[in-house]
């Protein structure tokens, strides 16, 4: 800018020589800002520029995904090991970067808390003392642990199979895919009790949300 006479001062800009027309005068943003619009702000004193990423959560869930039992198994004191799918029924869906499974193990596709919930359904021809169905976790990739475990019971109908169901579900701090991990437990008392099964709906089945990140 040019000037008459004696160049002025310098002089840092401060709070009062700002009118709020600075930003009630530009163009509106009409919708959220993408991850690499920028804000200013004041760290500790001194002004940076920092990614919208790093300040607005991206919103919703990052992973919603569903696996199910697509076999009925007798039930016996015993971890879920296989026949186990991702379910696929049209207009089912998973949202996000699925899980994965191996030998019954699941693997967490990224780093975060979880909501794990587990249902589970068994029928029997005569009374069941009692239905178990658990989840266990490990943070070793080794050393499981019960996490949650609920039960339920079985008084026989008239006559024919008689069936019940039970949730069961825990929230897991996956601080590593590696060593955070998953899987299913069975039992029952009395003997002759089927877990059901289905590859075409969820009978028994097993939910994983991505809540947020650790």
């Amino acid at each position: 800018m040019a000037y008459i006479g004696n160049k002025p001062a310098n002089k840092a800009v401060v709070a009062s020589d700002l009118d709020p027309a600075v930003i009630t005068g530009q163009t509106a943003l009409a919708v959220a800002p993408a991850d690499t619009d920028e804000f200013l702000i004041s760290d500790a004193g001194t002004l940076k520029r920092i990614d919208a990423s790093l300040v607005i959560p991206s919103g919703g869930l990052e992973v919603a995904d569903q696996w199910r039992l697509t076999t009925s198994l007798a039930v016996a004191d015993a971890f879920l090991t296989a026949n186990l799918e991702q379910v696929d029924t049209a207009p089912q869906g998973s949202l996000g970067s699925a899980m994965t499974q191996s030998s019954g193990v699941f693997t967490f596709p990224s780093t975060g808390f979880y909501w794990v919930k587990a249902n589970a359904q068994f029928k029997h021809d005569a009374n069941t003392r009692q239905a178990q169905f658990g989840i266990y976790g490990t943070a070793n990739n080794s050393s499981y642990v019960e996490l949650s475990l609920q039960h339920s019971y079985i008084t026989i109908g008239t006559s024919g199979n008689t069936t019940t169901s039970l949730v069961t579900d825990t929230l897991i701090d996956v601080t590593d895919v590696s060593t955070h991990k998953v899987k299913f437990y069975m039992a029952g008392i009395g003997g002759g009790e089927d877990l059901i099964g289905s590859s075409s709906k969820n009978s028994t089945y097993f939910t994983f949300f991505k809540l947020g990140a650790t």
